[in-house]
């Protein structure tokens, strides 16, 4: 394989939805794909010091990978520009101008494989961004094309149904990626659950959400995701919240939020958002508002590049502990009612044999 036939994929953004099938797909067609490492403090440091402070940070985060797969020698870099996932359910600003951003920011020399993706407009849709996407190497049979992306769906489906299956994105990436799909029974049982809900660029990425499933289970609370419910739950979730979707990524945060408000089996939620994302302040506003209707505690926690990891372990393990505090309420209160119906039933039934 010719040392040309490689494509830089950044370890952010619309990595954590869609590099399954990205990996697919140009693997399939011989093109070698390469990621950048994961995040660091680094990362986040050489991503802040290129664009203004007002950047949201997992855009700040993008930009660091950007200059870490440059470091590596990659020099043609997939930076697609997703401004729609379906008729008129948009991306924000920043993800639909992300290839713009980059060429004016890094000032180094690579190619950037900037396709787009935008349903709600004509001849913008998936087979168009992936011929644009491989355009570069020089693959122009659409049956090839059409070929790859078959083996991209599947990967990504694979890797989907062990992510639904509640196995860690890295594991159920790395399977995936083998062909193989591996679904493995969690019989242990936690006192207390919560939804976790962030999207999933700020969930997955462990720098970012400060490796949050790991700080759960040391606390022996069961996190849920927005990944392990169907889409149609997810759209339900969305009615339930009397709202309608407009962002593309919104079935993470809303829809997630407007099944497990419902769930009884859900004692809070969590949500993570960007400090300074526009959308995620909408979303979050509303969801607050909900659990209030819903009676359901929930945690709200922003981050950016100067968030400290003391401060927010603090903050979950006092939520945490209320929730255990609330739940160990409930069952005594449960206890006592049970106790005062039954003296009051054997006193009926004294009364009665009198």
């Amino acid at each position: 394989m010719s040392e040309t036939m490689q494509i830089g994929i950044p370890r952010a953004m619309s990595y954590y939805n869609y590099f399954p099938f990205w990996y697919g797909f140009f693997e399939n067609l011989g093109i070698k794909v390469v990621i950048s490492d994961k995040t660091t403090k680094q990362t986040m440091s050489d991503g802040s010091a290129l664009v203004v402070s007002e950047t949201c940070l997992p855009i700040k985060v993008y930009v660091g990978h950007i200059l870490n797969l440059l470091d590596k020698g990659i020099d043609k870099i997939f930076i697609p520009s997703i401004q729609s996932i379906d008729h008129k359910i948009y991306n924000c600003s920043k993800i639909r101008g992300l290839p713009d951003l980059i060429k004016n920011v890094v000032k180094r020399k690579f190619t950037i494989i900037d396709a787009t993706l935008d349903k709600s407009e004509k001849n913008r849709g998936l087979y168009s961004f992936l011929k644009e996407a491989v355009a570069p190497f020089g693959i122009t049979d659409e049956k090839r094309i059409k070929a790859a992306s078959k083996e991209g769906w599947k990967v990504l489906n694979n890797f989907k149904i062990m992510l639904n299956s509640g196995i860690p994105f890295e594991k159920a990436l790395n399977y995936a990626k083998k062909g193989q799909v591996v679904i493995v029974n969690n019989s242990k049982t936690y006192p207390i659950s919560v939804a976790v809900l962030a999207h999933s660029y700020n969930l997955f990425d462990d720098r970012i959400s400060m490796k949050i499933f790991d700080k759960l289970e040391k606390l022996d609370v069961k996190p849920y995701t927005a990944e392990q419910l169907s889409i149609e739950q997810l759209k339900e979730g969305i009615s339930a919240m009397d709202s309608k979707l407009y962002w593309a990524n919104e079935y993470e945060m809303t829809g997630a939020a407007g099944h497990y408000l419902q769930d009884n089996n859900i004692d809070g939620l969590i949500t993570i958002n960007a400090f300074g994302c526009g959308p995620d302040s909408i979303m979050v506003e509303r969801i607050s508002r909900a659990a209030r209707k819903f009676n359901k505690p929930i945690l709200n926690l922003s981050v950016d590049e100067q968030t400290g990891e003391a401060g927010f372990i603090t903050r979950i393990e006092a939520f945490t502990d209320m929730l255990f505090r609330k739940k160990r309420a409930s069952i005594v209160n449960k206890i006592h009612i049970n106790d005062i119906v039954k003296e009051t039933a054997d006193k009926e039934v004294k009364f009665s044999k009198k």
